[in-house]
């Protein structure tokens, strides 16, 4: 009874709630919703961290940051999770409420996860739960400021990733682009875990025997490429999906990162072959540490990951 009380709570919350279910992005009532809004924050953030890694130059050693790394983390695979689950069960919602309209274009369940019909509004429950993403974007920015002041380190490739995925993420709703509800359930899915890794690792308990971060990306990006080339059939089988340019930029973006990705996993595994510890040799740990442990903010492309899987070897050669 309890569970079952329970249960409904949490869809009604989540999937049934008036502000939910008659959500709208629009220009004038969505906070964040406008081009100058995405560009003046993109550019304060880029213009913020530059500034903030010349401050420290200056300075010798790292600021201290605390429990904020570790709580962060913990803030996002909570975040993740919430997001989910909101988005799993809003999905599940819509297919029930719009089964009937789809049987007009002999559309499944299957394919509209990948393919929204032509005319698709960005309003409903999966789009609130995209908007909830893109603004999750924003907190992981918190992520490279944090680093900073740990390492007096700034990594480009953390820059762009956390700026191209909030591009991304506003495109998404912009455009009402296909394949996003799938793209937001499997990155959250990764990002609760991933922090929540993380998370684990930074109040002192014991890391995984195997690079987990990388394992998790593997199997991410395994989805997306699969996932990408069923949008492509089905754009050109029934005729269009909505929000197909925006789609081509993301495609663009998960190509360029399944390479940096593939490079850099490859160097891993050579590395191990050479009888090195995770890719660099044993001697050479502080050496790894000022170079490769750079803390990243998301997880849904893929920069992130890198850099999550860098820091998450460096982390071991630290227990040995």
């Amino acid at each position: 009874m309890a569970m079952s009380m329970s249960a409904n709570w949490l869809t009604y919350y989540l999937a049934e709630h008036p502000a939910i279910v008659n959500f709208r992005w629009s220009h004038t009532h969505s906070w964040g919703s406008t081009w100058s809004f995405l560009a003046s924050s993109v550019s304060l953030y880029l213009a913020l961290s530059l500034l903030l890694h010349l401050l420290l130059l200056l300075r010798r050693r790292p600021v201290p940051v605390g429990p904020a790394p570790a709580l962060h983390s913990l803030l996002m695979a909570l975040l993740s999770a919430t997001i989910f689950a909101g988005a799993l069960l809003s999905s599940a919602a819509e297919i029930r409420d719009t089964r009937w309209l789809w049987r007009r274009s002999r559309t499944t369940p299957f394919q509209w996860f990948l393919c929204f019909p032509l005319g698709t509004r960005p309003s409903g429950r999966v789009f609130f739960w995209s908007y909830v993403f893109y603004l999750s974007r924003f907190l992981h920015m918190l992520r490279t400021f944090l680093t900073i002041l740990r390492r007096r380190r700034l990594s480009f490739a953390q820059l762009f990733n956390n700026a191209a995925l909030t591009c991304v993420a506003f495109l998404w709703l912009e455009f009402s682009q296909s394949f996003q509800v799938l793209a937001i359930l499997s990155a959250t899915l990764v990002y609760a875990a991933v922090y929540g890794y993380r998370f684990w690792t930074a109040i002192g308990l014991p890391v995984a025997c195997f690079p987990f971060v990388a394992h998790c990306q593997v199997v991410l990006l395994g989805c997306n490429l699969v996932c990408h080339v069923g949008v492509l059939t089905l754009h050109l089988v029934k005729g269009g999906c909505n929000g197909i340019g925006a789609w081509v930029f993301n495609s663009v973006l998960n190509g360029a990162v399944l390479m940096l990705f593939l490079n850099f996993y490859v160097k891993m595994h050579l590395g191990k072959k050479k009888g090195v510890v995770g890719g660099v040799g044993i001697g050479g740990v502080s050496e790894a540490h000022d170079r490769d442990r750079e803390p990243s903010s998301t997880l849904c492309c893929g920069f992130d990951v890198i850099k999550e899987a860098k820091e998450e070897r460096i982390v071991k050669e630290k227990a040995l």
